[in-house]
Protein backbone atom coordinates (compact mmCIF):
# COMPACT_ATOMS: atom_id res chain seq x y z
CA UNK A 1 0.00 0.00 0.00
CA UNK A 2 0.69 3.79 -0.31
CA UNK A 3 -0.23 6.85 0.70
CA UNK A 4 -0.40 10.72 -1.05
CA UNK A 5 -0.24 13.87 1.09
CA UNK A 6 -1.07 17.42 -0.80
CA UNK A 7 0.18 20.46 0.59
CA UNK A 8 -2.13 23.43 0.32
CA UNK A 9 0.13 26.31 1.58
CA UNK A 10 -1.88 29.18 2.12
CA UNK A 11 -3.11 30.16 5.35
CA UNK A 12 -5.48 33.03 6.41
CA UNK A 13 -2.64 34.61 8.25
CA UNK A 14 0.38 33.60 10.21
CA UNK A 15 -0.02 31.85 13.21
CA UNK A 16 3.81 32.81 15.26
CA UNK A 17 4.83 29.97 16.47
CA UNK A 18 4.47 27.83 12.53
CA UNK A 19 7.49 27.36 10.43
CA UNK A 20 5.35 25.21 7.74
CA UNK A 21 5.84 26.80 4.81
CA UNK A 22 2.78 28.66 3.91
CA UNK A 23 1.55 31.78 2.16
CA UNK A 24 -1.35 34.32 2.91
CA UNK A 25 -1.56 35.46 -0.85
CA UNK A 26 -4.45 33.70 -1.18
CA UNK A 27 -5.30 35.03 -4.69
CA UNK A 28 -2.65 32.70 -6.25
CA UNK A 29 -5.04 29.87 -5.38
CA UNK A 30 -6.44 29.05 -8.52
CA UNK A 31 -2.62 28.88 -10.26
CA UNK A 32 -2.20 26.62 -7.15
CA UNK A 33 -5.09 24.30 -8.44
CA UNK A 34 -4.10 24.21 -12.10
CA UNK A 35 -0.57 23.49 -10.43
CA UNK A 36 -1.28 20.61 -8.72
CA UNK A 37 -3.42 19.13 -11.22
CA UNK A 38 -0.26 18.75 -13.77
CA UNK A 39 2.02 17.59 -10.88
CA UNK A 40 -0.54 14.62 -10.58
CA UNK A 41 -0.28 13.94 -14.31
CA UNK A 42 3.71 13.95 -14.05
CA UNK A 43 4.36 12.25 -11.21
CA UNK A 44 1.60 9.21 -11.49
CA UNK A 45 4.83 6.76 -12.25
CA UNK A 46 6.02 7.80 -8.74
CA UNK A 47 4.01 5.28 -7.00
CA UNK A 48 2.76 1.39 -7.82
CA UNK A 49 1.26 0.19 -4.83
CA UNK A 50 -2.66 0.56 -4.52
CA UNK A 51 -2.95 4.40 -2.32
CA UNK A 52 -4.53 3.55 0.74
CA UNK A 53 -4.39 7.30 2.44
CA UNK A 54 -4.98 10.63 0.75
CA UNK A 55 -4.22 13.41 3.15
CA UNK A 56 -4.83 17.20 2.64
CA UNK A 57 -2.65 18.98 5.08
CA UNK A 58 -1.12 23.07 4.69
CA UNK A 59 -1.49 25.74 5.72
CA UNK A 60 -4.75 25.59 5.92
CA UNK A 61 -6.72 22.98 3.11
CA UNK A 62 -9.86 23.72 4.10
CA UNK A 63 -9.94 27.49 2.64
CA UNK A 64 -10.25 25.49 -0.74
CA UNK A 65 -13.60 25.56 -1.99
CA UNK A 66 -15.71 21.73 -2.16
CA UNK A 67 -15.30 22.15 -5.67
CA UNK A 68 -11.70 22.46 -5.73
CA UNK A 69 -10.79 19.57 -3.38
CA UNK A 70 -13.05 17.76 -5.89
CA UNK A 71 -11.34 18.32 -8.93
CA UNK A 72 -7.73 17.59 -7.16
CA UNK A 73 -9.38 14.29 -5.95
CA UNK A 74 -10.72 13.34 -9.35
CA UNK A 75 -8.05 13.82 -10.61
CA UNK A 76 -5.93 11.59 -8.08
CA UNK A 77 -8.79 8.86 -8.46
CA UNK A 78 -7.96 9.26 -12.56
CA UNK A 79 -4.19 8.83 -12.05
CA UNK A 80 -3.70 6.64 -9.21
CA UNK A 81 -5.39 2.96 -8.05
CA UNK A 82 -7.29 4.16 -4.96
CA UNK A 83 -7.54 0.95 -2.25
CA UNK A 84 -11.46 0.17 -1.10
CA UNK A 85 -10.91 1.32 2.27
CA UNK A 86 -9.24 5.00 1.69
CA UNK A 87 -8.54 6.64 4.62
CA UNK A 88 -8.89 10.29 3.07
CA UNK A 89 -8.28 13.15 5.56
CA UNK A 90 -8.45 17.08 5.36
CA UNK A 91 -6.71 19.18 8.17
CA UNK A 92 -9.44 22.65 8.91
CA UNK A 93 -9.28 25.12 10.75
CA UNK A 94 -12.47 25.64 13.07
CA UNK A 95 -13.36 29.37 10.96
CA UNK A 96 -13.65 27.22 8.17
CA UNK A 97 -16.37 24.66 9.13
CA UNK A 98 -19.66 25.48 8.41
CA UNK A 99 -22.24 22.67 8.50
CA UNK A 100 -23.04 23.27 4.26
CA UNK A 101 -19.01 22.97 3.59
CA UNK A 102 -18.66 19.48 6.60
CA UNK A 103 -21.64 17.90 4.78
CA UNK A 104 -20.27 18.62 1.16
CA UNK A 105 -16.34 17.17 2.63
CA UNK A 106 -18.59 14.00 3.52
CA UNK A 107 -20.11 13.82 0.40
CA UNK A 108 -17.15 14.20 -1.61
CA UNK A 109 -15.76 10.60 0.73
CA UNK A 110 -13.82 12.74 3.48
CA UNK A 111 -14.09 10.35 5.88
CA UNK A 112 -11.63 12.10 8.61
CA UNK A 113 -11.15 15.28 10.08
CA UNK A 114 -7.76 16.73 11.38
CA UNK A 115 -9.07 20.08 13.15
CA UNK A 116 -6.81 22.73 14.95
CA UNK A 117 -8.82 23.15 17.68
CA UNK A 118 -4.80 24.00 19.62
CA UNK A 119 -6.71 25.54 23.05
CA UNK A 120 -10.12 26.31 24.08
CA UNK A 121 -8.87 29.06 25.92
CA UNK A 122 -9.24 33.02 24.49
CA UNK A 123 -6.06 34.40 25.82
CA UNK A 124 -3.77 31.02 24.58
CA UNK A 125 -5.51 31.67 21.13
CA UNK A 126 -4.59 35.21 21.08
CA UNK A 127 -0.95 34.43 22.25
CA UNK A 128 -0.56 32.17 19.21
CA UNK A 129 -2.49 34.91 16.49
CA UNK A 130 -4.82 32.18 15.74
CA UNK A 131 -7.68 33.24 13.30
CA UNK A 132 -10.49 31.15 15.05
CA UNK A 133 -12.20 31.96 18.39
CA UNK A 134 -13.14 29.72 21.25
CA UNK A 135 -17.32 29.65 19.86
CA UNK A 136 -15.89 28.91 16.31
CA UNK A 137 -14.00 26.05 17.88
CA UNK A 138 -17.26 24.22 19.59
CA UNK A 139 -19.51 24.96 16.61
CA UNK A 140 -17.08 23.32 14.34
CA UNK A 141 -17.15 20.16 16.35
CA UNK A 142 -21.35 20.39 16.10
CA UNK A 143 -20.85 20.90 12.81
CA UNK A 144 -18.67 17.78 11.56
CA UNK A 145 -20.68 15.88 14.15
CA UNK A 146 -23.96 16.73 12.59
CA UNK A 147 -22.54 16.47 9.11
CA UNK A 148 -22.01 12.70 10.21
CA UNK A 149 -18.30 12.65 10.23
CA UNK A 150 -17.21 9.91 13.65
CA UNK A 151 -13.43 9.94 12.48
CA UNK A 152 -12.09 13.30 13.93
CA UNK A 153 -8.83 14.16 15.44
CA UNK A 154 -8.34 17.26 17.13
CA UNK A 155 -4.90 18.94 17.77
CA UNK A 156 -3.74 20.86 21.45
CA UNK A 157 -0.77 22.45 21.71
CA UNK A 158 0.63 22.52 25.68
CA UNK A 159 3.43 24.39 27.19
CA UNK A 160 2.66 28.28 26.17
CA UNK A 161 3.66 29.79 29.32
CA UNK A 162 -0.37 30.97 29.82
CA UNK A 163 -1.34 27.97 29.65
CA UNK A 164 -2.04 27.49 33.60
CA UNK A 165 -2.69 23.01 34.22
CA UNK A 166 -6.27 24.11 34.83
CA UNK A 167 -6.39 25.63 30.94
CA UNK A 168 -5.00 22.34 29.99
CA UNK A 169 -7.48 20.43 31.67
CA UNK A 170 -10.62 22.20 30.48
CA UNK A 171 -9.54 21.78 27.27
CA UNK A 172 -9.15 18.05 27.71
CA UNK A 173 -12.15 17.85 29.05
CA UNK A 174 -14.05 19.80 26.04
CA UNK A 175 -12.53 17.13 24.40
CA UNK A 176 -13.50 14.22 26.33
CA UNK A 177 -17.19 16.20 26.07
CA UNK A 178 -17.24 16.04 22.68
CA UNK A 179 -16.09 12.34 22.43
CA UNK A 180 -13.35 13.03 20.19
CA UNK A 181 -11.52 9.55 19.63
CA UNK A 182 -8.20 11.00 18.36
CA UNK A 183 -6.25 13.88 19.51
CA UNK A 184 -2.48 15.48 18.76
CA UNK A 185 -1.07 17.07 21.22
CA UNK A 186 2.31 18.91 20.73
CA UNK A 187 4.86 21.03 22.97
CA UNK A 188 4.63 24.39 22.02
CA UNK A 189 8.43 24.33 20.39
CA UNK A 190 10.25 27.70 18.83
CA UNK A 191 11.01 27.54 15.60
CA UNK A 192 14.10 30.33 13.81
CA UNK A 193 12.59 32.64 11.24
CA UNK A 194 9.18 32.45 13.26
CA UNK A 195 6.94 35.54 15.10
CA UNK A 196 7.66 33.81 17.93
CA UNK A 197 11.09 33.42 17.99
CA UNK A 198 11.57 36.90 17.18
CA UNK A 199 8.98 38.10 19.82
CA UNK A 200 10.90 36.11 22.61
CA UNK A 201 14.55 37.57 21.00
CA UNK A 202 13.58 41.12 21.50
CA UNK A 203 11.69 40.26 25.37
CA UNK A 204 8.17 41.09 23.95
CA UNK A 205 6.80 37.68 25.19
CA UNK A 206 8.11 35.37 27.73
CA UNK A 207 10.41 32.35 26.62
CA UNK A 208 9.50 28.84 27.16
CA UNK A 209 9.72 27.01 29.99
CA UNK A 210 10.72 23.58 29.80
CA UNK A 211 9.48 22.09 33.33
CA UNK A 212 6.36 23.62 32.38
CA UNK A 213 6.16 21.76 29.13
CA UNK A 214 7.38 18.84 31.03
CA UNK A 215 4.57 18.85 33.60
CA UNK A 216 1.58 19.50 31.23
CA UNK A 217 2.69 16.13 28.93
CA UNK A 218 2.10 14.60 32.17
CA UNK A 219 -0.92 15.81 32.99
CA UNK A 220 -2.00 15.16 29.19
CA UNK A 221 -0.83 11.27 29.33
CA UNK A 222 -2.40 10.52 32.67
CA UNK A 223 -5.80 11.98 31.41
CA UNK A 224 -6.04 10.69 28.43
CA UNK A 225 -4.62 6.72 29.74
CA UNK A 226 -7.16 7.22 32.04
CA UNK A 227 -10.11 7.88 29.53
CA UNK A 228 -9.13 4.61 27.62
CA UNK A 229 -6.89 6.63 24.63
CA UNK A 230 -3.90 4.75 23.40
CA UNK A 231 -0.24 6.47 23.48
CA UNK A 232 0.44 5.55 20.47
CA UNK A 233 3.04 7.99 19.58
CA UNK A 234 4.60 10.29 21.64
CA UNK A 235 2.75 13.46 20.68
CA UNK A 236 -0.59 11.35 19.84
CA UNK A 237 -3.33 9.61 21.40
CA UNK A 238 -6.11 7.64 20.09
CA UNK A 239 -9.30 5.49 21.35
CA UNK A 240 -8.34 1.86 20.23
CA UNK A 241 -9.10 1.89 16.26
CA UNK A 242 -9.04 5.14 15.68
CA UNK A 243 -5.07 5.78 15.22
CA UNK A 244 -4.23 7.78 11.81
CA UNK A 245 -3.51 5.05 9.15
CA UNK A 246 -1.98 7.60 7.37
CA UNK A 247 0.79 8.81 10.34
CA UNK A 248 1.17 5.11 11.07
CA UNK A 249 2.44 4.63 7.76
CA UNK A 250 4.59 7.71 7.55
CA UNK A 251 6.18 5.93 10.89
CA UNK A 252 6.38 2.36 9.47
CA UNK A 253 7.98 3.50 6.40
CA UNK A 254 5.31 3.25 3.80
CA UNK A 255 5.65 4.77 0.42
CA UNK A 256 3.82 8.11 -0.36
CA UNK A 257 4.19 10.95 -2.30
CA UNK A 258 4.04 14.48 -1.65
CA UNK A 259 2.35 16.48 -3.94
CA UNK A 260 2.84 20.86 -4.04
CA UNK A 261 4.89 23.45 -2.73
CA UNK A 262 7.86 21.56 -0.13
CA UNK A 263 5.99 18.41 -0.12
CA UNK A 264 8.10 15.07 0.54
CA UNK A 265 8.21 11.65 -1.02
CA UNK A 266 9.59 8.63 -0.06
CA UNK A 267 10.02 5.42 -1.92
CA UNK A 268 12.12 3.47 0.47
CA UNK A 269 15.31 3.84 -1.33
CA UNK A 270 15.17 8.10 -1.93
CA UNK A 271 13.29 11.08 0.05
CA UNK A 272 12.30 13.78 -2.05
CA UNK A 273 11.23 17.57 -1.67
CA UNK A 274 9.47 20.02 -3.94
CA UNK A 275 10.69 23.54 -3.70
CA UNK A 276 9.37 25.77 -0.97
CA UNK A 277 8.75 28.50 -3.16
CA UNK A 278 5.23 28.69 -4.38
CA UNK A 279 5.97 31.12 -7.79
CA UNK A 280 9.04 28.34 -8.73
CA UNK A 281 6.74 26.03 -8.08
CA UNK A 282 4.26 27.15 -10.30
CA UNK A 283 6.75 28.14 -12.99
CA UNK A 284 8.03 24.85 -13.46
CA UNK A 285 5.27 22.83 -13.06
CA UNK A 286 4.02 25.20 -16.13
CA UNK A 287 7.11 24.05 -18.09
CA UNK A 288 6.18 19.87 -17.30
CA UNK A 289 8.93 20.00 -15.12
CA UNK A 290 9.22 18.49 -11.30
CA UNK A 291 11.26 21.21 -9.03
CA UNK A 292 12.30 19.01 -6.65
CA UNK A 293 15.93 17.78 -4.97
CA UNK A 294 16.26 14.10 -3.76
CA UNK A 295 18.63 12.38 -1.46
CA UNK A 296 19.11 8.95 -1.70
CA UNK A 297 18.99 7.14 1.85
CA UNK A 298 22.15 5.47 2.69
CA UNK A 299 21.97 2.60 5.35
CA UNK A 300 22.76 5.01 8.17
CA UNK A 301 20.79 7.27 7.73
CA UNK A 302 17.59 4.32 7.46
CA UNK A 303 18.47 3.32 10.77
CA UNK A 304 19.10 6.62 12.47
CA UNK A 305 15.90 7.32 11.00
CA UNK A 306 13.93 4.07 12.33
CA UNK A 307 15.55 4.38 15.80
CA UNK A 308 13.86 8.35 15.67
CA UNK A 309 10.35 6.87 14.72
CA UNK A 310 10.61 3.51 16.40
CA UNK A 311 10.88 5.31 19.62
CA UNK A 312 8.65 7.62 19.58
CA UNK A 313 5.95 4.43 19.14
CA UNK A 314 4.44 2.97 22.03
CA UNK A 315 5.94 -0.75 20.29
CA UNK A 316 9.70 0.50 20.28
CA UNK A 317 12.00 -0.73 18.61
CA UNK A 318 12.41 -4.56 17.32
CA UNK A 319 15.78 -5.88 17.16
CA UNK A 320 14.72 -8.66 14.32
CA UNK A 321 13.74 -6.07 12.30
CA UNK A 322 17.51 -4.28 12.77
CA UNK A 323 19.68 -7.33 12.34
CA UNK A 324 17.63 -8.01 9.06
CA UNK A 325 17.11 -4.47 7.66
CA UNK A 326 20.64 -2.92 8.53
CA UNK A 327 22.85 -6.33 9.70
CA UNK A 328 24.44 -7.61 12.49
CA UNK A 329 26.95 -4.39 13.41
CA UNK A 330 23.85 -2.43 13.68
CA UNK A 331 22.14 -5.04 16.10
CA UNK A 332 25.23 -5.05 18.16
CA UNK A 333 25.64 -1.08 18.75
CA UNK A 334 21.88 -1.19 19.38
CA UNK A 335 21.70 -3.14 22.12
CA UNK A 336 25.08 -1.76 23.63
CA UNK A 337 23.44 1.40 23.65
CA UNK A 338 20.32 0.35 25.14
CA UNK A 339 21.89 -1.41 27.72
CA UNK A 340 22.21 1.07 30.38
CA UNK A 341 19.07 2.83 29.01
CA UNK A 342 17.51 -0.46 30.54
CA UNK A 343 19.53 -0.39 33.65
CA UNK A 344 18.20 3.73 34.58
CA UNK A 345 14.53 2.40 33.34
CA UNK A 346 14.52 4.63 30.74
CA UNK A 347 13.83 1.37 27.92
CA UNK A 348 11.34 -1.86 29.05
CA UNK A 349 11.56 -4.73 27.06
CA UNK A 350 8.98 -5.91 24.67
CA UNK A 351 8.58 -9.32 22.91
CA UNK A 352 10.27 -7.88 19.88
CA UNK A 353 12.99 -5.68 21.65
CA UNK A 354 12.60 -2.25 23.41
CA UNK A 355 10.42 0.83 24.04
CA UNK A 356 10.25 3.90 26.22
CA UNK A 357 9.12 3.76 29.93
CA UNK A 358 6.59 6.03 30.74
CA UNK A 359 8.66 8.46 32.37
CA UNK A 360 11.31 8.32 29.35
CA UNK A 361 8.77 9.51 26.58
CA UNK A 362 8.56 12.99 26.91
CA UNK A 363 12.68 12.65 26.62
CA UNK A 364 12.20 10.33 23.38
CA UNK A 365 13.73 12.16 20.98
CA UNK A 366 17.16 13.40 23.41
CA UNK A 367 17.12 9.30 24.13
CA UNK A 368 16.65 8.31 20.18
CA UNK A 369 19.68 10.29 19.71
CA UNK A 370 22.31 8.73 21.67
CA UNK A 371 21.90 5.30 19.15
CA UNK A 372 22.70 8.09 16.22
CA UNK A 373 25.52 6.41 14.42
CA UNK A 374 27.26 9.56 12.60
CA UNK A 375 29.87 8.97 9.97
Amino acid sequence: MAGIYVHIPFCKKACHYCNFHFSTQTKYIDEFQTSILQEIVLQKQYLTDPIETLYFGGGTPSLLSPEAIASIYTHIQQNFELAPNLEFTIEANPDDISLEKAKAWKALGINRLSIGIQSFQPHSLAWMNRAHTVEQSHEALLNAKSAGFENISTDLIYGTPHLSDADLLEDIKWLKHYNIPHISCYALTVEEKTALHTLIQKQKIEGIDAAHQARHFEIIVNELSENGFEHYEISNFSKPGWRSKHNSNYWNGIPYLGLGPSAHSYNKISRQWNVANNQLYFQSIAKNQLPFEVEILETVTRYNEYIMISLRQMEGFSALHIQTAFGESYLEHTLHTAAKMIKEGQLIPTPQGYTLSKQAKFFADGIASDFFIVD
